[in-house]
Parts: structure tokens; sequence; C-alpha cells
């Protein structure tokens, strides 16, 4: 449903909103600029939104819907998962038998209408809205959560004081307490909650007086929920119950898994609980199996660094590291190289604790330390099984070490992630391991080193360094090899200096509360060179290397922060943020 501009002046004339003049010199402007007729109206202040978009549905012939003091019931008002809802601007907001009328600011969205359509099974009815509306609707995705707790709390908070002031409670009672009706409500609730916003991880804390719940969303930590202290032990016992630990051990930590259903989409849940002074923490870690489509491209790799890594597998021996703190998205890059390498005349195997995405075609072993599934051994069994290509999860300790590099060596490419901060960092962690030098510099390939920062929403401010933020940046980043780095790959002209180049801030908004959504990939790729495996051969230290890659072309992981500052996908602020921690 696309708008003929022609009807939409006419009809703006029609209805005396504003001039034929200004008519003209708004489209005159607007195709100066490359810009639509609409968007130039608003931004030349020449009509409201609420006029506009009332007059782009009526050259539509759809109804034109104002939501903000409209209550939607929720269970419509979920069809459309938040994350949905925020980035594609509709709203659910009413079911008939005709089918389900959204409310959206784009009506000429398709490929978004279409996936509600398979998701929900309705007819979908498009109808046009403001960005008031869609914000005022979108508040209500999280009242309702709240009143959906509250509901729930409010009525079952006295039997749970009950059941948590009688003591010590047997395996049994705690199972029967796990299977209330409220308990159960309350973590599906969470769960899927947390899924809805693109969680990572929920972190169930007791404290003194309260509970509180957190969800990590995009690296960062944000309160969800402060429930009653009384709650604590009925969704201790229900997550411990659906990850089959043990009930009654509250003095030691406990590791446990556990699947769900939900919509079509397979989500597994890492949990770990901790014996802590108020009771115990529970952090559930969420992966979404059927995650898949990812491109090195899409995760943030560019230029040289991208051609290093298609280099680097085309190998048929060696090893490919990838190396970051936890949660830099270490898993998600091999997985991506091995969807790449994933072709019917290759054996790939993988070790990995836990198995995060489900691949067909690649036989993936969980790991079981307490029946003596390690990884050590569990590649031991792999190279019993004529693999082309192995994936082992992490190289934590030397056995593994030793044996990833004797599959290397061996006839088989070897792709595996390592716990270091820097790509030459990798090196001396295996030194220290006990891989000798000369086997290091024999095996390893290429070092990938990562980390993630936040996306900046469409919604952004641009600014221009002044001279003292120049000079401050100066003291962070080689300035003179950033710009021949970003000239060489044409991101700016040869002709310009950073007081002409732009870069963004994050617009806080009610629909995103911190002006970021998603994140992406910063890297360094580090290819074992010549020269550096001599370096390596004679004991240079870690600097020494970076030092080597970086006269090679690699750029570090703050320089391709930089880079993607300028991209205006993220910010300088969160790039900073990220590198330093």
């Amino acid at each position: 449903m696309q708008i003929d501009e022609k009807k939409l002046k006419k009809v703006i004339l029609d209805g005396g909103l504003i001039s034929e003049k200004d008519i003209d010199e708004v489209s005159k402007k607007a195709k100066d600029k490359k810009q639509k007729f609409s968007d130039m109206l608003l931004s030349e202040g020449k009509i409201s939104e609420v006029d506009l978009k009332k007059m782009e549905a009526f050259v539509l012939g759809i109804p034109f819907v104002n939501l903000e003091k409209q209550k939607i019931d929720f269970s419509i008002l979920s069809l459309i998962p938040e994350t949905i809802a925020k980035n594609d601007n509709i709203i659910a907001y009413n079911k008939t038998d005709k089918g389900l009328e959204v409310a959206m600011l784009d009506a000429d969205d398709l490929p978004v209408i279409d996936f509600i359509k398979k998701r929900s099974g309705f007819k979908i009815l498009p109808r046009l809205t403001d960005a008031a509306s869609i914000k005022s609707a979108l508040m209500q995705y999280q009242k309702s959560l709240q009143a959906e707790f509250a509901t729930i709390i409010q009525k079952e908070t006295q039997s749970l004081k009950i059941a948590t002031e009688e003591g010590e409670k047997s395996t049994k009672e705690l199972k029967e307490m796990a299977e209330d009706l409220p308990v159960v409500k309350i973590v599906d609730s969470l769960v899927s909650h947390a899924i809805s916003q693109n969680a990572s991880d929920i972190h169930i804390e007791p404290g003194e007086d309260n509970l509180v719940v957190r969800y990590r969303i995009d690296g960062i930590l944000h309160d969800a929920m402060t429930l009653d202290k009384s709650a604590g032990a009925g969704i201790t016992a229900r997550i411990k119950v659906l990850s089959n630990l043990k009930l009654d051990e509250k003095r030691l930590p406990q590791d446990g898994r556990f699947k769900i259903d939900q919509n079509g989409d397979k989500v597994s849940f890492r949990v770990s609980t901790l014996p802590i002074f108020y009771g115990e923490k529970t952090v559930i870690r969420i992966l979404k199996e059927n995650a898949h489509g990812y491109s090195l491209e899409g995760l943030g790799f560019h230029g040289e660094a991208l051609e290093r890594i298609y280099e680097s597998l085309k190998q048929k021996t060696g090893m490919v590291l990838a190396t970051g703190p936890t949660g830099s998205g270490k898993t998600t890059t091999l997985y991506t190289m091995l969807d790449i390498l994933n072709r019917p005349e290759v054996n790939i195997s993988t070790v990995e604790d836990p198995i995060e995405y489900q691949m067909p075609r690649v036989n993936q072993v969980q790991v079981k330390p307490e029946i003596g599934l390690t990884f050590a051994n569990g590649l031991r069994s792999l190279l019993r099984q004529d693999p082309n290509i192995i994936m082992v999860g992490e190289i934590r300790d030397g056995e593994t070490a030793g044996l990833a590099v004797n599959a290397s060596l061996t006839g088989h490419l070897v792709l595996s992630t390592i716990h270091t901060n820097s790509a030459s960092g990798a090196v001396p962690r295996l030194i220290d391991m006990g891989i000798l030098p000369f086997l290091i510099i024999s095996t390893v390939k290429t070092i990938i080193a990562q980390r993630l920062v936040r996306k900046l929403t469409a919604n952004k401010e641009k600014y221009f360094l002044s001279s003292d933020e120049i000079k401050n940046l100066s003291k962070i980043v080689d300035l003179d090899r950033m710009l021949g780095l970003l000239k060489l790959e044409k991101i700016i002209g040869d002709s310009d200096t950073w007081e002409k180049i732009p870069f963004y801030k994050a617009v806080k908004s009610a629909e995103v509360e911190d002006g970021y959504s998603g994140r992406v990939g910063i890297h360094e790729v580090l290819k074992v060179s010549g020269t550096i495996k001599e370096i390596i051969t004679r004991g240079g230290s870690g600097d020494e290397i970076e030092a080597q890659a970086k006269k090679e072309g690699m750029m570090t992981i703050l320089e391709d922060g930089v880079f993607q500052a300028v991209l205006g996908m993220t910010t300088l602020e969160e790039v900073f943020r990220v590198v330093s921690e």
C-alpha cells in the first residue's frame, strides 16, 4: 500500500491544511534533499503528524486510529512481541471476526505484516496511527506485565508467606510448592517476558526484605520486577524442578538446564544457583536454539579482517581461535564460521558446553563433567569419528589445548574459543597452558578478539567533534593511523579531517529508554604471519605481537569501535565503556 504523492498533495490542499505555495516549496526541498514529501512536511513543521497520518489514511482508503487513551487487552497486545512492536512501530489492538486490527506508522511495511500474519494465524487489517499512539500502546506492555505480577502476588502472598514461615521443607513439600499454580505462573511470566525483551540472562536475587528480578538486555542489567521475599523459595524451587536440580540442596552451588518451545521457537535455559547471605541467587542464561541466518558481515566484520577470516576458513588444517570475555559473542562467531563450512562433503563435529544453537548436519556433543565427559575426553572421542572440521567450545586447560593442537597437526581444521582480552594475548595464554611456541606457529592461523557494543536506533543525533574532544580522542587512539584506515575502506573522502567527520549520540525515547537497540561486534583479526611467527619463537611479548600485527594492517578492537562509531552504528561513549571493561 504505497501512498500516491500527487493524491496526498491534493487531499492536503483540499483540506485547507496548508497553502499551494507551501506544498510547492516543500516538494522542491524534498526533491533536492532526496527525502519523502511527507517527511519533509513534518520536518518543516507545515503539518502536525496526526493530520498528516489522517490524510495518508484517507489516500490509502484505510481507517486512522488513535490509541492514546485506549486500553488494549493484553492477550491481543501480546500477539505481537514487544521487540517487534518497538522496532517496527506496529501494535495489535483489536480482534474481530474479520481479522486482527493492527495500528502502524507505515502501512507499506509488507514484510512485517506478512510475519505477523504467519505468527498469529489471523488475517491482518492494517490501520494508520501516529507516534504518540504507538508510544502509549508500548507502555502497556510493561504495565500489563506489572499488573499480571501484581494480581498473582496480591492473591497468593499470604499463602506464600505461610509456606515460607513454617521452616525447613522436605523435598516432597518443596516439590509441591514448586508445582503450586501461582509460582508456576510467576516463573512462566518471568521467562516469557525475558524472551520477548530479547534478554540474554535473568537474575533472581534475594535481599533482606524483597526479591529483585533483573534482565540483562544488550549487555546491560535492568531492574524488571521487585517481588515479596516470600515468593523466593517457591520461585527457586520451581526453577530447580524445571532444571532437574536437588530441591533440598541449598548450601552448595548447582548447575542445570531446561528447554521450552515458545511460539514454535525452541529456547534453552542454562541455570546456575548460588548460596548467598539472604538465600539462593539464581541466574538463567537464555539461548535461542533456532537462531540462525547470521553472516560475518552482519556480525560487524569488514575489510581486511573479513578477508583474513575467509582466507583462514579455506585452510584444511590449523587452528582459528576466537577470544574475548564471557558474553562477547565468541560462540556466535564460531557458529557463523561453521555455517559457512557446513557442506555435504565435510564431516563437522563439535564438543560444547552448552550446545547454544542446533545445526543440521553437524555432530554436536554436550559436555557432562559429572559423568567424565569433559572437553578433553569428548575431543579424544571426536578424533576417532573421522572429522574434517572440529569445534571445541572452549579451551580451558592444558590437556584440551594439547589435544586441539595435535588435532590441527594431524589434518583437521580446529575452531575454538579461549579467554583472553586481546588477539595477541592468546599466544602467551597457550604458552601458559603448556603449548610449546613451535607448536603454536605450526598450528594457529588466525586469532579473532571481539567485544559487543550496543547499536544506535534510527532516531539518533548527529554531531561533530570539538577541538578539545579531538585532542582527548588523540590520547586514546592514533588519529592519523585511524584516518588512514577510514580512507582505506572508503568510509571518508581523501580530503576529510576529524573536524568534518560526523559522529552520533543516542536519543532517549519512551520506546527505547537509552537510545540503543541490539548489539554489533567490534573486532581485531590477527593473522599469524612469518614475522609474527619469529616473534613467538623467540619468546616475544603480546605487546610486540600486537605492534607487528598493526604494522601488517590489523585494526585493533578500539580502532574498530571508532570505525563503527563513524559509520553511525554506535557511539564513542559506548565503545570506550566496552573496551575499558
